[in-house]
């Protein structure tokens, strides 16, 4: 028996993976080396601290026991605190604070909150595919996608996007640091979107997963900083390398985290009580904006990594940017290969052991970019670089 799929699934986009998923199996199968710098998964541990919490919070019996769907208290106290520490601002843990299974999760069910059919999403591209697939087409909205190009230091030109559009838009999806990029925006930037949103009645999520995810002393801002109208999300899995841990939250305006509120209770029951536990002892290292040494430390490692990837590039012919923040490398396909796709290229790379991401994997707009994700080691990133100035 064949049962056709609901018709909004036919509005995603075929997996564009499939090729280099099979190249890579056919390499793998010659027993041929790959190194493997595509996939944004932290290769460091989990903080100790958080571990040993970790440990002894899932023997405690009334942590076991089904958790709340929007947070336990002393986890949206915790987060109200951090957000204190981090970003000098105050909300309310009863309403303007509420937990995610993750920052992907949050994302998307926000717009099952708020969007109906038809109506218009502004979405970054190249972007994290969740605003547009998982989250837009999925509840049967229109994303416009927001092109994000280098001549405008990846930033949404919002001045470009015609005014019927933002009459329109019923939410903006922004995410600074930002995936694939690693592009900042400056605080008068955000108030400048947040401007338009006022103008406008839109209203923005500000994803912020990479906040702590910053080198050179730079120190990310908050959307909630400049208005607390909107919303944050945010999530351990950076800061603390939790990815698997699924736990984060979201912070902001309290009509729009009611919600998301809502949609949540009918669908989950929330993250383990012994995770939020962790979660909430490793964010109470924080004593100011800066990272404590739980995360600098890692931050130093993924510092020299980016250097010495970046000087490596650029020593063999490939002018590469130095990103500020995230552990990406966005860069645009060496000037000898620009009549290839990404995709193309990336498929050349595969071909000397290295493997990278297709900037069209983000969406339209990432074409003839790629993207390095720094989760090898200084001696492996070295040995990626000799690899790739065979074809250089």
């Amino acid at each position: 028996m064949k049962i056709d799929y609901a018709k909004r699934l036919t509005r995603l986009p075929k997996y564009i993976f499939a090729q280099i998923e099979e190249l890579i199996a056919e390499k793998k199968r010659a027993g041929e080396s790959l190194i493997k710098l595509g996939i944004g998964d932290p290769d460091l541990t989990t903080p100790e601290l958080i571990v040993n919490e970790l440990i002894e919070q899932v023997k405690v019996p009334e942590n076991q026991n089904y958790p709340t769907s929007k947070g336990e208290t002393f986890y949206r106290e915790g987060i109200a605190r951090w957000n204190k520490v981090r970003y000098g601002i105050d909300l309310d843990p009863e309403t303007e604070i509420s937990h995610v299974i993750g920052g992907k999760e949050g994302v998307a069910n926000i717009a099952r909150a708020f969007i109906e059919p038809g109506d218009i999403v502004l979405c970054p591209n190249p972007g994290y595919p969740v605003y547009e697939n998982g989250a837009t087409k999925l509840c049967d909205g229109e994303p416009y996608l927001m092109p994000l190009k280098k001549e405008n230091n990846f930033l949404p030109d919002i001045e470009a996007i015609d005014s019927d559009i933002l009459i329109k838009a019923k939410m903006m999806y922004i995410n600074y640091p930002n995936n694939p990029t690693g592009a900042i925006i400056p605080k008068s930037y955000l108030k400048k979107l947040v401007d338009y949103a006022e103008d406008y009645k839109f209203f923005i999520v500000h994803d912020n997963p990479y906040s702590e995810f910053t080198f050179d002393d730079y120190i990310a801002p908050s959307i909630l900083q400049i208005s607390q109208e909107h919303v944050e999300i945010n999530s351990a899995s950076k800061m603390f390398n939790m990815t698997g841990f699924r736990c984060g939250w979201i912070a902001g305006n309290a009509y729009i985290i009611e919600g998301l509120r809502k949609v949540k209770s009918q669908i989950d029951s929330g993250g383990p009580i012994f995770i939020q536990k962790a979660v909430i002892k490793g964010l109470n290292e924080y004593k100011s904006e800066k990272k404590p040494e739980i995360i600098q430390k890692n931050m130093d490692i993924y510092q020299k990594r980016r250097d010495v990837l970046v000087k490596g590039l650029n020593d063999i012919g490939w002018k590469t940017d130095k990103p500020h923040a995230t552990f990406y490398i966005w860069t645009q396909i060496p000037e000898q290969y620009c009549n290839l796709t990404c995709l193309e290229f990336v498929k050349k790379l595969i071909n000397v052991g290295v493997i990278l991401t297709p900037g069209v994997g983000f969406g339209k707009y990432g074409e003839g970019f790629v993207r390095f994700a720094l989760t090898q080691s200084v001696e492996t990133i070295k040995e990626a670089l000799k690899r790739i100035e065979k074809i250089l």
